[in-house]
């Protein structure tokens, strides 16, 4: 239904609205707020390697470590490296891996990236979900629906002529 840049609602109407709905981290920490009020953003030590020294979990709530992306359309060996690096540094830590990607590349190369990175956030028993998966996600961990809430905003401002 919202896969991938085909969606109703698609990036680029989301990215239109709002600077905030481009910075998804502030809507989506709002969820996990109202339903984890001790939701934090947490740094971690880099024990794994020696670059970068530290690396920030988006929200920690209990042993959940989320990472909230918007789109990640990045295809390059030192993104795969270095998000391979957090999701192990998190896993030691004893903390459980989560990235929820809304909006799933539609290029080839940005595609087999993220299916490098969904593996190995599973070979750590971490969970990876993106487009419909990750709304649905959202919803059911948080009980808010996001996605809605963002269709209903987008929506009036089409009724009121803002683009």
């Amino acid at each position: 239904m919202f896969a991938a840049y085909s969606s109703a609602f698609s990036f680029k109407k989301a990215s239109s609205f709002s600077v905030s709905a481009r910075t998804e981290l502030n809507s989506a920490f709002l969820c996990f707020k109202y339903k984890f009020p001790s939701a934090k953003k947490e740094k971690i030590d880099n024990t794994i390697s020696i670059r970068p020294k530290t690396f920030e979990i988006d929200y920690l709530v209990k042993k959940n470590a989320y990472e909230i992306k918007w789109k990640d359309a990045t295809t390059d060996g030192d993104h795969i490296t270095k998000e391979h690096t957090r999701v192990k540094a998190i896993s030691v830590k004893g903390y459980k891996p989560i990235r929820i990607m809304f909006y799933y590349p539609n290029r080839e190369q940005a595609k087999k990236v993220q299916e490098t990175l969904e593996t190995i956030y599973k070979g750590v028993n971490g969970e990876y979900y993106h487009s419909d998966e990750a709304w649905n996600y959202l919803k059911k961990e948080t009980g808010v629906d996001l996605l809605d809430i963002l269709e209903k905003i987008a929506k009036e401002r089409e009724e009121n002529g803002y683009k």
